[in-house]
């Protein structure tokens, strides 16, 4: 492929690293891409990357109009909720699909591509046996640290938005309940939500917590920066965010892997494409719920419908004390993960379905 239209976000959120991620395979591969950015443009928190690579960058967004042609396919990278509109004739889109329902709006939006490619084996089953995905892959801008953190104690992390799909309040309250003020433990939770005030996210943990106070759980607000993510990553011994009841991929959980941490993972949904029994530790789900919770998920409306998988608590407790056995030693089959799945190996997937 000489060239493309890429219509994305560019941000320190999830969308905005995999965008960033594709746009940096792209200009490897030499391809002239007129980028679309959604929403304000932030690469701040990528770091410092090789001046050709900026140039580039720039120029794709700066010249963007003078480089489209309608016989250019375009990449659009979004939610099914707005990708309705095109850019050019031939529109392809690489989407995050999180639950089990989709809508008759849904389906129309995904058929009105030229493609539609999910993040997941398991969200593109739900839209026909046709449907098509591209794994995602670790950022190797992630990297091990030789470091010291809390010696002596063991360090459980928690990364994602606070909500009710990723199970946010029950993993808070079951792990107070097993290593509340012991503090032999450390959790530390990166749980901000862009769309939360910081009272109502305040009432989430309070109303979790029991209204209790522990001095082993530290809250840290967003890390902007990737360096900051990275440090945290390495700082923890075993991830808590794989127990999300719904995911499109699990970028934290994946990454926390990736760098021989060990995660407790839920058995389900997108995770079943990179997590198993000798890189992670492994719940079965035993059941699901409805998704809604009247803030980010609504029912009857025309998006995101559906349901989540949920756990058994006792479960969840016998993994932590599992965890705890093995967490002190490197995940070697977690490290081979970065190796398996790249960011070239997604987007070789992506333009192997536009046909390129």
């Amino acid at each position: 492929m000489k060239e493309l239209v890429f219509k994305a976000p560019l941000n320190s959120l999830s969308f905005g690293n995999v965008s960033f991620n594709l746009l940096k395979e792209l200009y490897k591969k030499g391809v002239e891409t007129a980028i679309f950015p959604v929403g304000n443009v932030d690469v701040a928190a990528f770091g410092r990357q090789e001046e050709e690579f900026k140039d580039w960058l720039e120029d794709g967004i700066n010249n963007r109009f003078l480089k489209i042609d309608k016989d250019i396919p375009t990449l659009q990278m979004w939610h099914l909720n707005g990708a309705e509109n095109r850019i050019t004739r031939r529109q392809y889109l690489y989407t995050f699909y999180e639950l089990d329902s989709p809508t008759e709006v849904e389906r129309k939006i995904a058929e009105l591509q030229d493609e539609t490619i999910f993040s997941s084996t398991s969200s593109a089953s739900h839209f026909g046996e046709n449907a098509k995905s591209a794994p995602l892959g670790f950022d190797n801008s992630f990297k091990k640290i030789n470091k010291t953190y809390l010696q002596g104690k063991t360090h459980f992390g928690l990364m994602g938005k606070f909500e009710k799909r990723k199970h946010t309040a029950k993993i808070l309250k079951l792990w107070a309940k097993k290593y509340g003020n012991n503090y032999k433990y450390q959790l530390s939770c990166c749980i901000t939500n862009p769309f939360l005030k910081k009272e109502q996210l305040e009432a989430l943990i309070i109303h979790a917590l029991e209204g209790k106070k522990y001095g082993n759980i530290n809250f840290i607000p967003f890390l902007p920066q990737n360096s900051q993510v990275n440090d945290y990553l390495n700082s923890i011994d075993i991830d808590l965010g794989g127990v999300s009841g719904a995911e499109g991929w699990n970028l934290p959980s994946f990454n926390a892997t990736c760098l021989g941490k060990w995660s407790i993972v839920l058995n389900a949904s997108a995770h079943k494409d990179w997590a198993n029994k000798d890189n992670c530790v492994l719940i079965e789900p035993n059941g699901k719920e409805p998704v809604y919770d009247n803030i980010f998920f609504k029912e009857g409306i025309a998006f995101n419908q559906g349901n989540i998988y949920t756990f058994d608590d006792d479960e969840f407790i016998s993994a932590m004390e599992k965890a705890e056995t093995i967490c002190k030693t490197e995940n070697k089959e977690g490290l081979e993960l970065a190796k398996k799945f790249t960011y070239k190996n997604t987007l070789d997937k992506i333009l192997s379905a536009i046909g390129q």
